[in-house]
């Protein structure tokens, strides 16, 4: 079994980037699978990645741009080791090139690492021979390379993520953007199905046809000094399911209702009902992303007897309806 480490350390993943490699790959996984360790509000495990190559020196990228390297391949193993993706040019073979990158892959298979490769970065893996007897996700454009020179890989060019074997120590995704499925797989594997969920939403990964609404989350509240409209807020976060929360609110508030409604706007930015309607569909998207519970009991847990109100008020809020929301944005294992 793969070694891993304790939930409470953070988790180190070397990103390999290759003189054929471009930069879309590397710098979005180093952006997008740090954000988990520079977010201080997330209650999830920290990542730290760090761009390596052969040397620690700065290089240009298959694109042209330059690329400078954290670390060179002579460090301590890390937690994930991730291969980027690989440009060759018209009939330039793969055969003698990635000694090094080879090595450095095979020593943290070893370490009992997870080894992963995105989009045509898996040809580095059938060339070290990790990919034989075992199917591989990787670029269309690779398939010829794939069926005449790694006759043994069973290459799945409609797979976006795949587990390659090894244990389940090797996953290949495919497609030039898969970089972003992959990036969600592991905060999701390794950091939790809402955390995967929280970054999907604040980088607008995953399906984007229907606009930025679904990655959308509630406003963090104001910073406000009226501690009448505070305490209302607190007691609220334990009791927004209730029946008629909003007239709770002013009973409990102690001021008159209009005074209160004027004084709660203020204070929030949100009309009271308005408030209570985005708490109850935040709290229903992290059932949806997290638990297998029908819409109609998630709606009558979060406070709405009545599912086909709450289908339209979701929609209205979320841009698409609780299943499309739930299907999007649940993390499950590759195997799975």
């Amino acid at each position: 079994m793969p070694i891993r480490p304790r939930p409470t350390e953070p988790l180190r993943i070397s990103i390999l980037s290759l003189p054929e490699s471009g930069t879309m790959a590397a710098c979005g996984l180093h952006e997008v699978l740090g954000d988990p360790g520079r977010n201080s509000d997330a209650l999830s495990r920290a990542i730290h990645p760090r761009l390596v190559a052969r040397r620690p020196r700065p290089f240009d990228s298959s694109t042209g741009l330059r690329v400078t390297p954290q670390d060179g391949l002579t460090g301590e193993c890390a937690d994930v080791a991730i291969v980027c993706d690989i440009h060759l040019g018209v009939g330039e073979s793969p055969e003698g090139r990635w000694r090094d990158e080879i090595a450095w892959v095979r020593r943290h298979l070893e370490h009992g690492s997870l080894v992963c490769s995105t989009c045509s970065g898996a040809v580095l893996l059938a060339e070290a021979g990790l990919l034989d007897g075992a199917e591989a996700a990787s670029h269309w454009t690779m398939a010829d390379l794939f069926r005449d020179r790694y006759p043994e890989v069973r290459f799945r060019a409609e797979r976006i993520l795949c587990d390659s074997g090894h244990g389940g120590q090797l996953i290949t995704t495919g497609g030039a953007s898969s970089w972003q499925d992959l990036a969600l797989y592991l905060i999701g594997r390794f950091c939790g199905a809402e955390e995967a969920a929280r970054v999907a939403r604040l980088y607008l990964l995953g399906d984007r046809g229907y606009g930025q609404l679904p990655f959308a989350s509630m406003a963090r509240p104001r910073q406000h000094s009226d501690a009448a409209i505070t305490r209302i807020q607190a007691w609220l976060v334990d009791h927004y399911a209730m029946a008629n929360p909003v007239s709770a609110m002013v009973e409990r508030s102690g001021l008159p209702e209009r005074s209160f409604k004027r004084r709660f706007r203020a204070a929030t930015g949100y009309a009271p009902v308005e408030y209570v309607q985005a708490l109850r569909i935040e709290e229903a998207k992290q059932m949806l992303e997290t638990e297998n519970a029908s819409i109609e009991d998630i709606a009558a847990t979060v406070g709405y007897e009545d599912p086909a109100f709450f289908r339209k008020l979701f929609k209205r809020r979320a841009g698409v309806t609780p299943a499309q929301y739930r299907q999007r944005n649940r993390f499950r294992s590759v195997t799975g």
